[in-house]
């Protein structure tokens, strides 16, 4: 027996990017899932010379508490993800880098979102620039040691789960996973 996408029958949008679908399973039965239809994200595990990751803390209304982070954010539409994961790193921190590869891509909540997460790993970031937040962003930045990041996930202190599977990414890629 093998696993079938669902029939959707109909589509409603009640907000935009916000759709329930009315779908037929595969036994007959009907459901309708909620859907949120979120743009393309990107993140970046960013060290400098020194070994240390570029950490950001900033409130998280969802949660109502502040997270330690990855700098990141959308992919503008059209933009290429090495590109947004660029721009984001620049407008949050004011680091900025030439060394970016990509470790990771991965869907964040596939149940009820349409999204796709990509990690980045930057190597040698450099403070070049002030930061340029957006209207509902309030970050502060923090250089961490790359084995303090560890140790803060080992403790529950690094809690977004989009960040730890950003980080397990990022380790995996530079051969840290044990």
């Amino acid at each position: 027996m093998s696993i079938k996408p669902w029939k959707i029958l109909e589509s409603n949008y009640i907000r935009p990017r916000i759709r329930v679908d009315r779908c037929e399973l595969p036994n007959g039965k009907l459901f309708e899932p909620m859907v949120m239809e979120f743009r393309t994200w990107a993140v970046v595990l960013a060290l400098t010379k020194d070994q240390e990751v570029v950490l950001i803390r900033q409130y998280r209304h969802g949660a109502q508490d502040v997270f330690w982070e990855f700098p990141g954010g959308v992919v503008e539409d059209g933009e290429d993800p090495l590109e947004g994961v660029r721009r984001e790193l620049s407008e949050e921190t004011g680091y900025t880098t030439s060394n970016l590869i990509k470790v990771g891509e991965f869907y964040p909540n596939p149940a009820n979102q349409s999204n796709i997460m990509y990690a980045f790993l930057a190597y040698d970031v450099e403070k070049t620039d002030i930061q340029k937040f957006d209207e509902a962003e309030d970050i502060e930045v923090h250089l961490i040691p790359l084995d303090e990041l560890i140790a803060m996930t080992k403790r529950g202190e690094f809690l977004h789960g989009l960040q730890v599977a950003a980080l397990f990414h990022a380790l995996a890629h530079m051969n840290r996973i044990h």
